[in-house]
């Protein structure tokens, strides 16, 4: 890291078979961008906390020191403020650092962005591929825990795994289409009875006795209806008892207890 940082003279060490010029160099009068600043070593930090200060340092194996004029852009995915407190990140660097702090908020609380962001990779990785409108609403629905990367991970993914034009659910990774099929599963689930209170009534007031009227449609024992639901799951997600489990609420184990119970292979 300090090698690449600040870079060496020729035999500093054993493989520098010629002299490097280090990035921070490489920045002078530019910008200089450290991503997930948040992973830099206790001693490196100390090393580049000198060189913003100072905008000069030494190049491995070399007794003279160099000069860099430049601005520095950080990024982290960590609370920095909270790793000084727990002694992994320098104090004197993090306020150093902190002089304009800019928060992005995760992909799930800015879908707008999503939609954009996947024209964006699949641009850039596809060959001609197009994502028809339900991997589009999938992709909406997610909600991104590894936000960016993992957005443009899942394009990779499905690009490298389809020749294309077309790229259907199918070709989503399993978080991403397990999600959606989930979500399909619920719409399909009729809305609960809402409650209608009861009007109050006067206590002379007479209720005429009315003789109860009988259903058309027989009642249907629990077990008949919980057998049912599961089938309809099953069928619904293909025959994936793991997916099956999950959008019914129950574990996998009770899936195929009740599955042995009603002689379902």
């Amino acid at each position: 890291m300090e090698s690449e940082l600040f870079g060496h003279t020729k035999g500093a060490f054993t493989s520098a078979v010629g002299a490097k010029t280090g990035l921070l160099e490489m920045a002078d009068g530019g910008t200089a961008f450290f991503d997930e600043i948040g992973e830099l070593p206790l001693d490196m930090q100390c090393k580049l906390l000198r060189a913003l200060q100072e905008k000069e340092f030494r190049p491995v194996g070399s007794g003279t020191t160099r000069k860099s004029d430049f601005r520095i852009i950080a990024a982290t995915n960590r609370d920095l403020a909270k790793e000084v407190e727990r002694g992994t990140f320098r104090r004197d660097l993090y306020y150093r650092l902190n002089v304009v702090t800019i928060k992005l908020a995760p992909l799930r609380e800015r879908r707008e962005d999503i939609l954009p962001l996947a024209d964006h990779f699949l641009r850039r990785y596809g060959s001609g591929h197009e994502l028809t409108q339900d991997v589009m609403d999938a992709l909406e629905e997610y909600a991104w825990p590894g936000n960016v990367r993992e957005l443009e991970n899942c394009i990779q993914q499905m690009v490298a795994m389809n020749s294309g034009p077309a790229i259907h659910v199918g070709d989503l990774p399993s978080q991403v289409n397990n999600h959606y099929q989930a979500q399909r599963y619920q719409a399909t689930l009729a809305p609960p009875i809402p409650f209608e209170p009861v009007a109050m009534m006067a206590p002379d007031t007479m209720i005429p006795r009315v003789p109860p009227q009988r259903e058309d449609v027989p009642v249907v024992p629990l077990q008949e209806l919980e057998r049912r639901e599961i089938m309809r799951a099953i069928r619904f997600t293909q025959g994936d008892r793991n997916l099956a489990a999950h959008l019914l609420g129950i574990g996998r184990t009770t899936l195929y207890r009740k599955l042995k119970e009603y002689a379902v292979a």
